[in-house]
């Protein structure tokens, strides 16, 4: 499985993914600019992204907590998620995204 990101300086990156772990988890394996700061525990939005479109239909919908944090999240977009609560899926296998500016370290 694939995760095609592309960082805050635009550089595309193509990161293999492991089945059940967090997008986040994955991006800062290959040392990508990533906060990230709680960890995963969808308390802090440092690890904000944004989703290609096209992948929109198959993600979970947020949870009130996410968007909550969103909410308060600067540069927000409609396709803004939280990578800590993005899990690699076969379905996902392939997804885009993008590094927002505030995640950066």
């Amino acid at each position: 499985m694939k995760v095609i990101a592309t960082d805050q300086n635009g550089v595309r990156h193509e990161l293999e993914a492991i089945e059940g772990w967090r997008i986040m988890e994955i991006l800062r394996d290959y040392g990508l600019p990533i906060k990230a700061e709680c960890g995963g525990c969808c308390c802090c939005a440092t690890c904000h992204v944004y989703v290609d479109e096209k992948w929109i239909p198959k993600l979970y919908p947020p949870k009130p907590e996410e968007e909550d944090l969103l909410a308060d999240a600067v540069d927000t977009k409609p396709n803004s998620r939280l990578s800590c609560q993005l899990l690699m899926s076969a379905e996902l296998d392939g997804i885009e995204v993008t590094l927002a500016e505030s995640a950066r370290p």
